[in-house]
Parts: structure tokens; C-alpha cells; sequence
């Protein structure tokens, strides 16, 4: 396994080892010993799996009061994965960082507690599975506008579906009582 910073020194994407043969191929996406040697956590506590069609915009999401962190992957299709900064006192603040993951590249990004997060399906379909370092609480839930153009997110050019509730998500600044606070190491 290698690992690599993003544009944001704390998104890191993850490259498995992968061991193709004329069967098919093998992978191992998760091995704690191998991403404590890496420095990455190993708790997690929730596995979630969504599919969507192409275009479906989800996010950009996040947890206040109980953060997570995010393994995430593209397991069939093609998306384009994005992390924002959105703690409040960061050196990084409302900087993202964003890569394409796929079932052909089987990149993987880690996206650390504090950072919205969100994607773009490339693909005609794809299904996205990601791990988390906290449980999903509806009550905590939040999110930052897709195309607030104060982060400006390169977003690939095409026509993007979203939900009701991520088209009434507020731009960064409008969120200040809803962000998160920076911790310096």
C-alpha cells in the first residue's frame, strides 16, 4: 500500500496493493496493522454503500458534534471524491482537495474528522463505499452549498442531480455557528 498527500496535507490517497491474474484480481482495502504503520486510524465503527447514476451529486456533508473520519472508494464506476476544510482556525481553511477514484484505478482517500465531504458519479453508475470513524447521527448532520464559490471546487463539467436538502445547503461563511474548531497538534 502507498500513501500520498492530496492538495490538502491531511486528505491522503491511498493506493492498495492490487494482484491481478486471469481469474480476476485481489485487493485488500483494510488492514489495521498496515494503516497504523501508515499513520491512519484503524477504528472504524460504520461501513456505508450507496449507488448512485450518473451525475448524482451528494454532499458536501459533515457531522459537528460527532466528526467523521472517511475511508472512501469507488467499488464499480467512476466519481470524483472531494474534501473541504471547514474548521474553524485552520491553516487550511476552506481549502479542498479532490481525486478520482475508481473500480479501475482502486485509489482510496482518507478524509480526517472536521472536513465536509462529497462527490460527483462519472460514470453511468457507480457504487461508493466508504468507512467511518464515528456513527452516522441524523440529529448532527450538516452540510456546506456544492458551489460556493468562495472554495471554488473544480467540479467536472456536467449536468449534476442533487437533493432538495444539498441545494438548500449554505455557503461556508453563512455556517460559522456549524463548523467545527481547529486543533492543532
Amino acid at each position: 500500500m502507498k500513501v500520498f498527500p492530496t492538495d490538502h496535507p491531511e486528505v491522503l490517497l491511498i493506493e492498495p496493493d492490487v494482484f491481478p491474474d486471469e481469474r480476476g484480481f485481489f485487493m485488500e482495502t483494510f488492514n489495521a496493522e498496515t494503516f497504523r504503520q501508515h499513520g491512519l486510524p484503524v477504528s472504524f465503527v460504520q461501513d456505508n454503500h450507496s449507488r448512485s447514476a450518473r451525475g448524482v451529486l451528494r454532499g458536501l456533508h459533515y457531522q459537528l458534534n460527532q466528526p467523521q473520519g472517511k475511508l472512501v472508494r469507488a467499488a464499480t464506476g467512476e466519481i470524483f471524491d472531494v474534501a473541504v476544510d471547514i474548521r474553524k482556525g485552520s491553516p487550511n481553511f476552506g481549502k479542498w482537495a479532490g481525486a478520482v477514484l475508481s473500480e479501475e484505478n482502486n485509489h482510496q482517500l482518507y478524509i480526517p474528522p472536521g472536513f465536509a465531504h462529497g462527490f460527483c458519479v462519472l460514470s453511468e453508475q457507480a457504487d461508493f463505499l466508504y468507512k467511518c470513524t464515528d456513527l452516522y447521527s441524523p440529529g448532527d448532520e450538516y452540510g456546506i452549498a456544492w458551489n460556493d464559490p468562495d472554495i471554488g471546487i473544480d467540479w467536472p463539467e456536467m449536468d449534476c442531480v442533487l437533493s432538495d436538502k444539498d441545494l438548500r445547503n449554505p455557503r461556508l461563511r453563512d455556517s460559522e455557528a456549524h463548523l467545527p474548531d481547529y486543533k492543532a497538534d
